[in-house]
């Protein structure tokens, strides 16, 4: 195995090594996809397309009364975009296990890495062709999309424990997560360009969101080449048991069921995780659906959608660093939990924000992106202390099943909620029994004690 201590990382080393160096360059990769595709455009677009299937002739802005058949169930066009993220997370909760479990006994787990994201950047770019009323290909080829992120995080985050050592990985995370939020918001740029100058591009504006769609795939696809020949060396575990005559995968699934059976050893990890469950479920149905309800409640045009997330991007990218720093003073575990009471503030103003008012939006825009990708990148990091060498992807794939825009358990109350009220701003203000859940039990967790717990050194401050 190749790691921090290794390759001679010091424990008290601030330099970035050649592995972190190629590392970081993932969060650039696949934010593309995540903050055009998953966060801006496909909410709305899909929700457009569905109208055009349910509601056929529908002026645009109007209402549609009328529900879609998924497989026997109806559901509201609005409410079509939650719900396949619900889906998509469902299944995460057993696909991404298995996937940890399998990619800790992998001897090339970058392999592994690299088939699940390029087949998710394939299916990313694929979403250039739903168009019109085939909203089941938009389904589909989302839910494919977001599996195959959602594999290729477990194995990437599991990777900061081999190539960073315990004092270093606030500072690593916090700068991936940083180059992320850069590289999401610079095609993000150029996707608002293309948007606000397709007419004289003789584009539609169907169109140009399909070709942002097209280039979120490519991007991720392309950059993803960086971490895969740079981490090419990084070798599998020998730390965690394996059963060589049962092979990796049925190792692997003999292993998962001592896993769940020894989690009661971790109990602050276990009560992280708990945490980690409710506040990243609002966190992320925040960001899900925040292009949605500034198009469809507050009533903004998706080109002005677009340029306020474009400002959070560049926003959380400044946000991430001086996370990173406050971090290595107070410890991630206070800051997050600070975080977490600036996320209740956040949801409780944007019930309140009039449709229409352009400057409250961007005032909240701003605060979002101060504490989004500090409070993300510390908890990756965080996490990171509490789980026993070796088992770092099956462990992984825990957090990986509750992360970005896989959360399931908050899209589907927004989901419900809007269904229910047919009003998105009910639908927001439900988000903050997730943030309050994820605080109190988050200020339980003693990691000094989980951290011995999981039989890792202590870093400086905790």
């Amino acid at each position: 195995m190749t790691s921090a201590l290794d390759s001679g990382v010091g424990r008290r080393a601030r330099r970035d090594t050649p592995h972190q160096r190629a590392w970081y360059w993932y969060d650039w990769a696949n934010s593309a996809y995540v903050t055009t595709t998953m966060t801006v455009l496909i909410g709305p677009y899909l929700t457009s397309v569905a109208k055009a299937a349910a509601c056929p002739g529908l002026a645009d802005g109007a209402s549609c009364r009328t529900d879609l058949d998924v497989l026997g169930i109806p559901v509201s066009p609005g409410s079509l975009a939650p719900y396949t993220l619900t889906v998509s997370t469902l299944v995460s909760a057993v696909l991404l296990i298995f996937v940890g479990a399998v990619a800790d006994r992998s001897p090339r787990p970058t392999r592994l890495f690299a088939a699940f994201a390029w087949a998710g950047a394939l299916a990313g770019s694929l979403l250039f062709l739903v168009a019109g009323s085939s909203w089941q290909l938009g389904v589909v080829l989302l839910i494919v999309a977001n599996l195959c992120l959602g594999s290729s995080l477990v194995i990437y985050d599991s990777l900061l424990c081999r190539i960073a050592a315990p004092d270093e990985r606030d500072r690593v995370s916090s700068r991936g997560w940083a180059l992320g939020y850069a590289g999401g918001g610079l095609l993000l740029a150029l996707n608002f360009v293309l948007l606000n100058v397709h007419d004289a591009l003789g584009l539609s504006q169907g169109m140009a969101v399909r070709v942002s769609l097209l280039s979120a795939g490519l991007w991720w696809g392309v950059f993803t080449l960086i971490p895969v020949l740079g981490l090419r060396d990084v070798h599998g575990t020998t730390a965690a048991p394996v059963e060589k005559q049962a092979g990796v995968v049925g190792g692997s699934v003999r292993q998962l069921a001592r896993t769940f059976a020894e989690l009661r050893r971790y109990p602050q990890t276990l009560l992280f995780l708990l945490a980690y469950l409710f506040f990243n479920d609002g966190i992320q149905t925040v960001i899900g659906s925040s292009s949605l309800y500034g198009i469809e409640e507050l009533k903004f045009a998706q080109s002005t959608v677009l340029g306020v997330f474009l400002l959070v991007q560049f926003v959380a990218f400044g946000g991430a660093l001086l996370f990173g720093r406050l971090a290595r003073s107070y410890g991630a575990w206070r800051v997050v939990l600070t975080s977490l009471g600036v996320w209740t503030l956040v949801v409780t103003v944007a019930f309140f924000v009039p449709a229409g008012a352009l400057g409250a939006f961007v005032a909240l825009a701003v605060l979002i992106g101060i504490v989004l990708g500090g409070s993300q990148a510390l908890s990756r990091s965080l996490y990171s202390q509490l789980i026993p060498r070796g088992r770092e992807a099956e462990f992984f794939s825990l957090y990986q099943a509750m992360e970005r825009g896989t959360s399931w358990f908050g899209t589907f109350v927004f989901g419900l909620v809007h269904q229910l009220t047919d009003s998105y701003r009910w639908a927001i203000v439900a988000l903050i029994v997730f943030f309050v859940l994820g605080g109190v039990l988050l200020s339980r967790v003693r990691m000094a004690e989980g951290i011995r717990e999981a039989g890792n050194e202590l870093p400086a401050v905790v």
